[in-house]
């Protein structure tokens, strides 16, 4: 190597080692400075999301539809659950910019508090925090609640790990009663130790989150909304298998592996259960592994797979869905039980470009317009890393003494 070249490593290595990368601090100021940088080029100018956020709450408190359009007030239209109203209320009624920042910031430091709250150890709460900063920013750029559902599964993860199922039912439960992922938090009931007490949790937390729009509304209100709410989202999903071509805003769906299956074949006759149920099936083939679960390592990495997995396989996701499998991305990472190899740290590189820096920016548009949006391969690194994920939980011995530096006892 030349002596520039040496140069470089040694100022690479002298910045890496700064102490202010391993302060909880700096990732929490990073992540403020970014809520308040979107927010200011966001509003008034393209903070549609927002906006029909806001709307769920005004029409419920006036009784209007949630799911038709309203041209007047934004474009698009919501497809959240009526409980949604209650949860953006305090930011709707806040005046608009300031409504945007503190919805961002809410979704952030939600996220922020499941990771610091979670079994991790300090270091690999850091390294999450840190991989996830830039889908984080692609995530907090489209206003979602995508955020809020990796938040919810890492929390509902972390009571089940603390015996205080209730409350991750509660995680769960809302989670599904505003973007239906949530659901997916019910994988982590085999790791209960009070089932009655998980199933009963679940129970109450549905009957309140279904009665709850109610306080706002009328109960004839909500019970019809919520038929609603079942009929836009069949017709959303078919809508998302169908848009095979057109412009950007037709190939901003489906960014899952059933869509890079679909698009790359042109095929719209068959069904994705030819893809659900294999995948299911493999998703839930460790669960056999009785012997494994009392491994922490191998319930964190079943967690991984689970925020990869809703995904990976649902026509709905999105670029900002991406947020919730980067967790599962990170988390897989990091928590193994033994030293990750150069093909790992390969994966992660590829997952890094092609799945969160391809949207931006710095990434070349010829590529991402001609090849990455129009077959859905940001899809693509996430299942990679999903399937040697699901090879290594079928073949692997997570009650390995730990050799990864990252899984190392830091607390």
């Amino acid at each position: 190597m030349s002596a520039a070249g040496l140069r470089l490593r040694s100022v690479c290595r002298t910045v890496a080692g700064w102490r202010l990368w391993r302060d909880f601090r700096t990732v929490a100021l990073l992540w403020l400075l970014m809520c308040l940088v979107v927010s200011m080029t966001k509003v008034y100018n393209s903070d549609n999301n927002f906006m029909i956020f806001r709307g769920v709450w005004d029409h419920t408190v006036a009784g209007l539809p949630l799911y038709g359009p309203y041209p007047g007030e934004y474009s698009d239209v919501n497809l959240y659950g009526p409980v949604f109203a209650l949860v953006i209320a305090p930011f709707a009624m806040m005046s608009r910019p300031v409504g945007l920042f503190f919805w961002l910031l809410a979704l952030s430091a939600f996220l922020y508090v499941s990771v610091r709250r979670s079994n991790l150890t300090r270091r690999q709460q850091l390294f999450v925090l840190w991989f996830t900063t830039h889908e984080l920013l692609n995530a907090l750029f489209m206003q979602q609640y995508n955020v809020g559902i990796a938040a919810g599964v890492m929390l509902s993860f972390y009571f089940v790990e603390k015996e205080r199922d209730f409350w991750a039912a509660f995680f769960i439960v809302l989670g599904t009663f505003i973007k239906i992922y949530g659901i997916v938090g019910l994988a982590f009931f085999l790791f209960s130790r009070h089932k009655l007490r998980f199933v009963g949790g679940l129970a109450f937390w549905a009957a309140v989150m279904f009665v709850a729009p109610m306080a706002v509304s009328s109960p004839e209100y909500v019970v019809g909304q919520y038929a609603e709410w079942y009929a836009a989202l069949v017709d959303k999903n078919a809508s998302n298998i169908n848009e095979l071509a057109g412009d950007m805003a037709a190939l901003s769906t489906n960014i899952s592996l059933l869509g890079i299956v679909r698009r790359t074949t042109r095929v719209l006759t068959y069904s994705d259960l030819w893809l659900i149920v294999p995948g299911l099936l493999l998703f839930a083939a460790p669960y056999l592994r009785l012997g494994q679960y009392r491994h922490t390592a191998f319930r964190q990495t079943l967690l991984a797979s689970v925020l990869m997995f809703c995904v990976l396989f649902s026509t709905g996701s999105e670029n900002s869905t991406y947020i919730i499998a980067f967790m599962g991305v990170a988390v897989w990472y990091c928590c193994a039980p033994w030293q990750r190899s150069r093909s790992d740290v390969a994966l992660m590189v590829l997952v890094f470009v092609v799945s969160s820096l391809s949207p931006g920016d710095l990434f070349p548009k010829a590529i991402y317009r001609g090849l990455i949006q129009p077959y859905a391969l940001k899809a693509l690194p996430v299942a990679l890393v999903w399937f040697k994920l699901s090879a290594e939980m079928l073949t692997r011995d997570y009650g390995l003494s730990s050799q990864s530096s990252l899984a190392s006892p830091t607390r």
